[in-house]
């Protein structure tokens, strides 16, 4: 009895050491955040305009971010799922070989707000303080208002959308950035591009000069530049307490298993020399 008190006791010595050793082990852990940045706006208009690019100062995103490995052992993956709000729009400027700017609805300047909802996969690669991330997928979202100005705006849709506007949106999302480590605190900066798959308007079908040759849509494109702060909701490194637990269960079972099977060889031999 006593001799299987020391091993049990030497086995749970070793697996608490182990755990003091390996500290850089990165778990499954979960994150959630708020970012803050601003936005740069164009459009890719058919037939292509004179644009300059639309900033707007003000983009906000709550994220949620879970780690997970890859077949059990590249700790290098997980996903991103959040909403997010901002701006997108349009600035035209004069096409100086034909003197003329470009309008929609008499407007040459049209700022929107939008509500997204984004889900990304997720790269990262990690040290002890500081981290590279990456991520691309799909974003829905809506065009809650429109602001237009210009000299010629069209009576009543200075802030509101016209009944060929589009108001639903989806399309790409992703980018890449990097992070500082302050457990239990991420401070994370990312360049993003979102690329919508939704023009702002229904394609004109009536037969104007464009439309004899060109299918007409504008669909948006928009960098974002943010900075964010994230918490740990688990244990980011280290062994968690529940796998800890799990392997002196192990140890102690091995080490039983050890002092069983000599005990049983010592017998047998015993009774082989009797």
């Amino acid at each position: 009895m006593r001799k299987r008190l020391v091993i049990t006791a030497l086995c749970l010595l070793s697996a608490l050491g182990a755990h003091a050793q390996e500290v850089s082990d990165i778990n499954d852990y979960d994150l959630l955040g708020v970012n803050y940045g601003v936005t740069f706006s164009q459009m890719q208009f058919n037939p292509a305009q004179k644009q300059a690019w639309l900033f707007n100062p003000t983009y906000i995103s709550m994220m949620y971010t879970h780690y997970l490995k890859m077949f059990d052992y590249m700790p290098y993956f997980g996903y991103q799922l959040g909403i997010a709000y901002g701006k997108e729009g349009y600035r035209f400027k004069e096409n100086k070989e034909t003197g003329r700017i470009y309008s929609i609805e008499g407007a040459t300047e049209a700022v929107m707000d939008v509500v997204e909802v984004p889900f990304l996969a997720h790269f990262h690669f990690d040290a002890a303080h500081f981290i590279i991330m990456a991520n691309a997928g799909l974003y829905g979202g809506y065009r809650r208002t429109i602001q237009r100005s210009g000299p010629n705006v069209t009576a009543g849709l200075e802030r509101a959308f016209a009944q060929t506007d589009r108001q639903a949106e989806y399309g790409l999302q992703g980018g890449v950035g990097f992070g500082l480590i302050f457990n239990p605190v991420e401070l994370h900066f990312n360049a993003l591009l979102r690329y919508s798959w939704s023009s702002i308007y229904e394609p004109d079908s009536s037969p104007s000069i464009y439309n004899q040759y060109y299918y007409r849509f504008a669909y948006p494109l928009d960098v974002n530049i943010t900075a964010g702060i994230h918490f740990q909701l688990t244990k980011r490194t280290g062994k968690t307490s529940r796998y800890l637990k799990r392997q002196a269960k192990e140890i102690v079972i091995k080490g039983w298993e050890i002092e069983h099977d000599g005990t049983e060889s010592q017998d047998r031999k015993e009774s082989g020399d009797r």
